[in-house]
């Protein structure tokens, strides 16, 4: 049977080697850190994306609403708002987006200092498409174009939440205020 003198050197031998040895302190180092690492690198990426969506939406209503302004889309005769999605909007839409996805509101005033935009979500933090109009106006009206889309969101499970919404989305609104081209004749 061994004594415990012996075994109480081996012990303090084997705490003075584990102390001593450097070897795996990089690995347990970068195990302390990855964690952070990660959710700052994907935050970061999931900011550029949700940025970079923003950008080709609101693209995607400044040539939007350049059909409105010059008549083309005046000319189309779409009746409703779904229309004018599936007939301009939707066409120029990348791979980024869901189509059936997007909200449009197109809406006239007889002036500028008329416009007063409502509120186009319920309660939820959804687009509610009963507030939609597609109301284009002819020559010289006023008109204001906006796109709504839900941007999903991934990293906000790490601690990261940028959604403006209660259903843990990004709404991202695109925004086109303009006078239509006088392309029946002159303005009063």
């Amino acid at each position: 049977m061994p004594s415990p003198a012996a075994s109480t050197a081996t012990t303090r031998c084997v705490f003075h080697r584990f102390r001593s040895n450097r070897k795996g302190s990089a690995a347990v180092e970068f195990a302390l850190v990855a964690p952070l690492f990660f959710a700052l690198l994907f935050a970061i990426i999931e900011t550029a994306i949700m940025f970079f969506a923003s950008q080709v939406l609101e693209t995607i209503t400044q040539n939007s609403a350049r059909q409105v302004m010059t008549g083309q889309a005046q000319a189309a005769n779409y009746a409703l708002w779904s229309n004018f999605r599936q007939g301009v909007v939707c066409p120029q839409i990348p791979a980024l987006f869901n189509c059936a996805n997007i909200g449009v509101d197109v809406e006239s005033f007889p002036s500028f200092t008329s416009v007063a935009l409502p509120n186009h979500y319920d309660a939820n933090g959804n687009v509610d498409p009963s507030t939609l109009n597609y109301s284009p106006g002819g020559s010289c009206s006023i008109v204001v174009v906006q796109l709504f889309y839900q941007w999903p969101l991934f990293v906000t499970g790490l601690g990261y939440n940028i959604s403006n919404g209660p259903t843990g989305k990004r709404n991202l609104v695109a925004t086109a205020a303009f006078r239509n081209e006088p392309y029946a004749g002159a303005c009063g």
